[in-house]
C-alpha cells in the first residue's frame, strides 16, 4: 500500500504503526531499511538470503523463509522490544567493522576451476600438468 511521501518523524510514526516489515528482496545485501523498521519495533519477514541473514535473529527479531506470508504471520508473535534492542546494537562502528571484515573475501581472487584435458579442433588433445 502506498501512503504518500513521508520523511523524518512522520515516516517513523507511520512505520511504527505497522505490525511487520516485509522485505521482499532476494538480492539486496545490507538493508538499512530493515534496521530502521526494527528501530520502530517491527519484526522482519524476509527471504533467507545474505542481507537479511546478517540482521535478523530468526524467532527473535523476525523470520527468514521462502514463504513470506507465513514468515509475516509468525512475526506477529514476536516482541517489538527485542526488535528495537537488536537495531540499537547496529551502531555505525559495528556496521563499518562488518563491512571491513568482508572486504578481504570480496577482494580475494576467485578459485580456478580444475582443468582437464583440452580437445583441440583437429581432434588431438593436450593435458595440463596435474590432470
Amino acid at each position: 500500500m502506498f501512503c504518500g511521501f513521508k520523511e523524518g518523524e512522520k515516516l517513523a510514526r507511520h512505520v511504527a504503526g505497522g505490525d511487520v516489515f516485509v522485505f521482499p528482496s532476494k538480492t539486496d545485501t545490507f538493508g538499512v531499511v530493515m534496521l530502521e523498521a526494527m528501530a520502530c519495533g517491527l519484526p522482519i519477514a524476509a527471504y533467507p538470503v545474505t542481507g537479511p541473514a546478517a540482521i535478523v535473529k530468526p524467532g527473535i527479531t523476525g523470520f527468514l523463509s521462502h514463504d513470506l506470508r507465513q514468515a509475516a504471520l509468525d512475526c506477529l508473535k514476536l516482541k517489538r522490544r527485542d526488535c528495537r534492542l537488536q537495531a540499537a546494537d547496529f551502531t555505525w562502528e559495528k556496521v563499518t567493522d562488518i563491512f571491513l571484515r568482508a572486504l578481504p573475501a570480496a577482494h580475494a581472487p576467485a578459485p580456478r576451476p580444475a582443468r582437464g584435458p583440452v580437445r583441440l579442433l583437429s581432434g588431438t588433445s593436450i593435458a595440463f600438468p596435474g590432470t
